[in-house]
């Protein structure tokens, strides 16, 4: 969830006219926090976004860069085990290794950023001329000798959260915090008026069957939070037809049976049927809606993380 945060950091410093240091994690031996493919940005006033390790290398990482800087050549650094830096170990005992390389081309930010925006994968390429975006993923590939590689990304987990009730306003907003976008579909006046101002995509919800206001991609997470589960089936029906990696509702066993009975009238296959999550959440039973909230995140960020993603998505 960093790299739009990372994104926007240097495009933060590149509008001041500062010059910029791109750190990808190439290489990971051993167990480590982060994958290859992970990005941080560092600018030439030490000021950074992104990490590597939790913490540990990351005052390392900048004195890396800003030599990188004055002195202009890439480099593949390593770091924990068969590092040169002695005198930094990874707790978990594992070695990264890091390519540096200075941002030349003024266009790289600003095209990772409009496919962050425009939620299409692409792929960052780092070599002897710099980091370069490349429409569409691709496979991972390192060169240690050269220090060429290229890493895909996809975009990150988007909630559209279909509901009622104070659950909709806490799920959008630790959506919100832990990084992730949240559109929101309610029929309460209120609740719209209330996200609106605070930067959330809320649109009101008049019908039932109102499915026209659903919209989704391959990286998106619906969820239903309706008390009141006849507002839910003709939104339901439609959903299941589009693409997702998660969708889930709300209410206990007796209220999942209502729906499938209600779904299956309607011809939903028992497959489908079988892909919506309920009940909702890792731990069930809980009526507190900042309780539903986090319960529920957990379990569309591990979905999330758990999803192979195919190559020609």
């Amino acid at each position: 969830m960093d790299l739009p945060k990372t994104c926007q950091f240097l495009n933060e410093a590149q509008s001041r006219g500062l010059r910029m240091v791109l750190v990808t994690v190439c290489g990971v031996e051993g167990s480590s926090m982060r994958n290859p493919g992970t990005i941080m940005g560092v600018a030439e006033d030490g000021s950074f976004a992104g990490s590597l390790s939790g913490g540990c290398i990351e005052n390392a990482v900048v004195a890396e860069a800003i030599d990188v800087l004055t002195n202009g050549a890439p480099r593949v650094v390593r770091f924990g085990a068969g590092s040169s830096y002695l005198d930094i170990r990874l707790p978990c005992g594992g070695g990264l290794d890091l390519s540096f390389h200075v941002i030349e081309d003024t266009s790289f930010v600003q095209s990772c950023l409009a496919s962050i925006e425009a939620r299409t994968p692409f792929s960052i390429e780092t070599g002897p001329g710099g980091p370069r975006h490349v429409p569409n993923w691709h496979q991972a590939v390192f060169d240690p000798e050269g220090g060429e590689a290229i890493f895909g990304h996809y975009p990150g987990p988007d909630l559209q959260i279909i509901g009622h009730g104070g659950g909709v306003e806490a799920l959008a907003t630790m959506a919100a915090a832990f990084g992730c976008t949240a559109r929101i579909l309610t029929p309460d006046e209120r609740l719209i008026q209330q996200l609106r101002p605070r930067g959330f995509a809320a649109h009101l919800l008049e019908r039932t069957n109102q499915t026209d206001l659903l919209q989704s991609d391959p990286w998106t997470a619906t969820v239903f939070l309706f008390h009141d589960h006849d507002w839910e089936i003709d939104l339901i029906e439609q959903a299941l037809t589009m693409p997702h990696f998660y969708l889930g509702a709300m209410g206990g066993r007796r209220a999942h049976a209502f729906r499938n009975e209600a779904l299956s009238k309607r011809g939903v296959s028992q497959d489908q049927l079988d892909t919506i999550r309920a009940p909702i959440g890792l731990f069930h039973s809980s009526r507190d809606p900042h309780t539903l909230a986090l319960s529920t995140l957990g379990e569309v960020i591990r979905s999330y993380e758990e999803t192979s993603w195919a190559p020609d998505v």
